[in-house]
Protein backbone atom coordinates (compact mmCIF):
# COMPACT_ATOMS: atom_id res chain seq x y z
CA UNK A 1 0.00 0.00 0.00
CA UNK A 2 0.87 3.59 -0.31
CA UNK A 3 1.27 6.13 2.30
CA UNK A 4 -2.35 8.47 2.56
CA UNK A 5 -0.75 11.28 0.60
CA UNK A 6 -0.60 9.75 -2.80
CA UNK A 7 -3.55 6.96 -2.20
CA UNK A 8 -5.78 6.50 -4.83
CA UNK A 9 -9.60 5.71 -3.90
CA UNK A 10 -12.22 4.85 -6.38
CA UNK A 11 -15.70 6.05 -6.31
CA UNK A 12 -17.90 4.61 -8.42
CA UNK A 13 -21.82 4.87 -8.55
CA UNK A 14 -25.42 3.83 -9.79
CA UNK A 15 -27.40 6.63 -9.85
CA UNK A 16 -31.09 6.74 -11.30
CA UNK A 17 -31.59 10.47 -11.25
CA UNK A 18 -28.37 12.16 -10.17
CA UNK A 19 -28.50 12.55 -6.78
CA UNK A 20 -26.22 9.73 -5.96
CA UNK A 21 -23.46 11.42 -7.97
CA UNK A 22 -24.08 14.76 -5.54
CA UNK A 23 -23.15 12.05 -2.98
CA UNK A 24 -20.31 11.05 -4.40
CA UNK A 25 -19.17 14.11 -4.93
CA UNK A 26 -19.44 15.59 -1.65
CA UNK A 27 -17.31 12.32 -0.78
CA UNK A 28 -14.57 13.27 -2.95
CA UNK A 29 -14.45 16.89 -1.93
CA UNK A 30 -14.07 15.47 1.61
CA UNK A 31 -11.61 12.97 0.59
CA UNK A 32 -9.17 14.96 -1.55
CA UNK A 33 -9.38 17.44 1.72
CA UNK A 34 -7.46 14.73 3.21
CA UNK A 35 -5.01 14.51 1.00
CA UNK A 36 -6.37 11.53 -1.28
CA UNK A 37 -6.66 10.97 -5.17
CA UNK A 38 -9.59 10.17 -6.18
CA UNK A 39 -11.63 9.36 -9.16
CA UNK A 40 -15.26 9.31 -9.59
CA UNK A 41 -16.68 7.35 -12.14
CA UNK A 42 -20.15 5.66 -13.04
CA UNK A 43 -20.28 1.81 -12.27
CA UNK A 44 -21.40 1.33 -16.13
CA UNK A 45 -17.86 2.57 -17.25
CA UNK A 46 -15.69 1.43 -13.58
CA UNK A 47 -14.78 -1.89 -15.43
CA UNK A 48 -12.89 -0.39 -18.26
CA UNK A 49 -10.67 1.25 -15.62
CA UNK A 50 -7.18 -0.51 -13.82
CA UNK A 51 -9.26 -1.22 -10.73
CA UNK A 52 -6.09 -2.62 -9.07
CA UNK A 53 -4.47 0.82 -8.93
CA UNK A 54 -6.67 2.11 -6.39
CA UNK A 55 -5.75 1.42 -3.05
CA UNK A 56 -9.36 1.87 -1.46
CA UNK A 57 -12.72 1.82 -3.07
CA UNK A 58 -16.02 3.03 -2.75
CA UNK A 59 -19.53 2.07 -4.51
CA UNK A 60 -22.80 3.90 -4.38
CA UNK A 61 -25.96 3.07 -5.19
CA UNK A 62 -29.69 4.26 -5.54
CA UNK A 63 -32.92 2.75 -5.19
CA UNK A 64 -35.41 2.84 -6.91
CA UNK A 65 -38.88 0.77 -6.72
CA UNK A 66 -37.24 -1.23 -4.11
CA UNK A 67 -34.34 -2.13 -5.36
CA UNK A 68 -30.63 -1.21 -6.55
CA UNK A 69 -30.26 -1.23 -10.45
CA UNK A 70 -29.02 -4.91 -11.46
CA UNK A 71 -25.34 -4.06 -12.71
CA UNK A 72 -24.69 -3.02 -8.69
CA UNK A 73 -24.56 -6.63 -7.77
CA UNK A 74 -23.37 -7.96 -10.95
CA UNK A 75 -20.03 -5.39 -10.44
CA UNK A 76 -19.71 -6.50 -7.35
CA UNK A 77 -20.23 -10.39 -7.75
CA UNK A 78 -17.78 -9.94 -10.82
CA UNK A 79 -15.03 -7.93 -9.15
CA UNK A 80 -15.68 -9.30 -5.48
CA UNK A 81 -11.68 -10.55 -4.82
CA UNK A 82 -10.59 -7.37 -5.37
CA UNK A 83 -12.75 -5.54 -3.47
CA UNK A 84 -12.51 -8.28 -0.42
CA UNK A 85 -8.37 -7.50 -0.89
CA UNK A 86 -8.45 -3.92 0.38
CA UNK A 87 -10.51 -1.29 1.90
CA UNK A 88 -14.28 -0.33 0.35
CA UNK A 89 -16.92 0.29 1.36
CA UNK A 90 -20.57 0.32 0.07
CA UNK A 91 -23.74 3.24 0.85
CA UNK A 92 -27.18 3.09 -0.59
CA UNK A 93 -29.13 6.03 -0.89
CA UNK A 94 -32.60 5.90 -0.43
CA UNK A 95 -35.98 7.93 0.31
CA UNK A 96 -36.77 5.64 3.31
CA UNK A 97 -33.64 6.81 4.56
CA UNK A 98 -35.67 10.09 5.45
CA UNK A 99 -36.99 8.36 8.65
CA UNK A 100 -34.96 7.92 11.78
CA UNK A 101 -35.53 4.37 12.26
CA UNK A 102 -34.37 3.58 8.38
CA UNK A 103 -31.13 5.92 8.12
CA UNK A 104 -28.26 2.99 9.50
CA UNK A 105 -27.06 0.10 7.42
CA UNK A 106 -28.40 -2.04 10.14
CA UNK A 107 -32.09 -0.52 10.20
CA UNK A 108 -32.77 -0.02 6.58
CA UNK A 109 -34.51 -2.70 4.55
CA UNK A 110 -33.32 -2.06 1.32
CA UNK A 111 -29.78 -2.01 2.49
CA UNK A 112 -30.08 -4.65 4.52
CA UNK A 113 -31.70 -7.25 1.54
CA UNK A 114 -29.31 -5.89 -0.71
CA UNK A 115 -26.18 -6.84 1.64
CA UNK A 116 -28.02 -10.64 2.54
CA UNK A 117 -28.28 -10.55 -1.39
CA UNK A 118 -24.44 -10.68 -2.03
CA UNK A 119 -21.21 -12.40 -0.70
CA UNK A 120 -19.03 -9.46 -0.53
CA UNK A 121 -19.57 -7.94 2.93
CA UNK A 122 -18.17 -4.09 2.69
CA UNK A 123 -15.94 -3.34 5.33
CA UNK A 124 -17.80 -0.04 5.51
CA UNK A 125 -20.92 0.72 5.09
CA UNK A 126 -23.90 3.72 4.59
CA UNK A 127 -27.51 4.89 4.31
CA UNK A 128 -28.68 8.35 3.08
CA UNK A 129 -31.50 9.79 2.56
CA UNK A 130 -32.07 10.99 -0.85
CA UNK A 131 -33.95 13.76 -2.98
CA UNK A 132 -37.70 13.42 -3.98
CA UNK A 133 -37.72 15.86 -7.12
CA UNK A 134 -41.40 15.25 -8.82
CA UNK A 135 -41.13 17.94 -11.17
CA UNK A 136 -38.07 16.06 -12.97
CA UNK A 137 -39.95 12.67 -12.75
CA UNK A 138 -42.12 11.12 -15.79
CA UNK A 139 -45.83 11.22 -15.59
CA UNK A 140 -45.91 7.50 -14.16
CA UNK A 141 -42.88 7.84 -12.15
CA UNK A 142 -44.60 10.82 -10.99
CA UNK A 143 -47.25 9.32 -9.66
CA UNK A 144 -46.12 5.92 -8.76
CA UNK A 145 -43.44 8.03 -6.08
CA UNK A 146 -46.55 10.15 -5.05
CA UNK A 147 -48.81 7.09 -4.08
CA UNK A 148 -45.42 5.60 -2.37
CA UNK A 149 -45.30 9.00 -0.04
CA UNK A 150 -48.91 8.88 0.68
CA UNK A 151 -48.52 5.13 2.26
CA UNK A 152 -45.43 6.16 3.77
CA UNK A 153 -46.86 9.24 5.08
CA UNK A 154 -44.48 11.79 3.05
CA UNK A 155 -44.44 14.70 0.75
CA UNK A 156 -47.31 14.42 -2.05
CA UNK A 157 -47.62 17.60 -3.61
CA UNK A 158 -46.47 16.93 -7.46
CA UNK A 159 -44.69 20.61 -7.31
CA UNK A 160 -42.74 19.05 -4.44
CA UNK A 161 -38.83 19.25 -4.42
CA UNK A 162 -37.25 18.19 -1.12
CA UNK A 163 -33.85 16.59 -0.50
CA UNK A 164 -33.47 15.25 3.02
CA UNK A 165 -29.71 14.03 2.81
CA UNK A 166 -27.71 14.49 5.87
CA UNK A 167 -24.94 15.84 4.10
CA UNK A 168 -22.80 15.92 7.48
CA UNK A 169 -23.41 12.35 7.69
CA UNK A 170 -21.86 12.21 4.39
CA UNK A 171 -18.60 13.96 5.00
CA UNK A 172 -18.29 11.62 8.49
CA UNK A 173 -18.45 8.74 6.01
CA UNK A 174 -15.82 10.14 4.23
CA UNK A 175 -13.46 10.53 6.29
CA UNK A 176 -14.01 6.98 7.33
CA UNK A 177 -13.56 5.63 3.97
CA UNK A 178 -10.01 7.04 4.37
CA UNK A 179 -9.93 5.72 7.43
CA UNK A 180 -10.54 1.76 6.89
CA UNK A 181 -7.98 -0.85 7.79
CA UNK A 182 -7.01 -3.64 5.78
Amino acid sequence: MTDSATEHILITYATTDGHTRRICERLKQVMEGLGRQVTLVLLADAGALDLNSFERIVIGASIRYGHHQPLVAEFIARHQALLESRPSAFFSVNIVARKPNKNTPETNPYCRKFLKSIRWQPRLTGVFAGKLDYPRYGFVDRQMIRLIMLITQGPTDPKAVVEFTDWAKVEVFGRQVCEITA
